[in-house]
């Protein structure tokens, strides 16, 4: 199954730059190792924005909710999910 997430970042003022950067060090590795599995088949950041679209292969609904849930900035994130079907005219 295809879905494509929106993610929004936006941190508390309260945080300071060091937990920042810790967030987008783990950040990096857990999706790292998303991207490896296959398992996040893509990722573009939104120009101008703490954003980015992902496009997450899992086998369920319950998957990527583990997935999702499972990134450490995820408190700190508004997600929006599309799910996908392959398009009639697609060559791919």
């Amino acid at each position: 199954m295809m879905f494509l997430a929106r993610m929004d970042v936006r941190f508390p003022d309260t945080l300071t730059a060091e937990q920042i950067a810790d967030f987008q060090v783990r950040e990096k590795a857990y999706s790292g190792g998303l991207q490896e599995s296959g398992k996040m088949a893509g990722i573009w950041r939104i120009v101008g924005e703490y954003a980015n679209h992902s496009l997450f292969d899992v086998e369920s609904n319950d998957e990527l909710h583990e997935i999702l849930s499972g990134f450490p900035m995820y408190p700190y994130m508004t997600i929006k999910v599309t799910p996908l079907s392959k398009h009639p005219n697609s060559i791919r």
